[in-house]
């Protein structure tokens, strides 16, 4: 299988933009990073061209931290071909308004749990690209 995990030439990208997280990836990375959720994230993780905001490994899910510019026609255009791929590699998107993070925090994590519980980790999913 091709490998797809952090691919080397996006390493200086995801680094750059692990340093500048935006608010509302700075405060879910605060509640993801504990792991009180059960489940470890990675923060700008890239999975073929795509760097994700977080990513579950073991759960096979991505979350995605959307602000104003995922909400123009380009942009929908951009997270549907993006989405799809993920999709067709097994991994599930969510996908959360920036504003969520700070208006409706208990949601958040209630709509992350749930995602989690839906899906059982094999030790196989564990080690296994993506």
């Amino acid at each position: 299988m091709k490998h797809l995990n952090n691919i080397s030439y996006l390493k200086e990208k995801r680094k750059y933009l692990r340093k500048r997280l935006t608010a509302s990836e700075a405060t879910l990375w605060r509640i993801l990073k504990t792991k009180s959720l059960g489940a470890k994230f990675r923060r700008q993780h890239s999975i073929g061209n795509y760097i994700l905001d977080f990513y579950c490994k073991s759960h096979l899910l991505a979350i995605e931290l959307d602000g104003a510019n995922h909400f123009t026609e380009a942009g929908l255009t951009n997270d549907k071909k993006r989405d799809e791929y993920l999709n067709s590699l097994g991994i599930r998107v969510i996908r959360i308004e920036n504003k969520h993070v700070f208006e409706r925090t208990d949601y958040v994590i209630r709509l992350i749990e749930e995602h989690l519980n839906k899906f059982t980790p094999s030790p196989a999913a564990a080690g296994t690209p993506p």
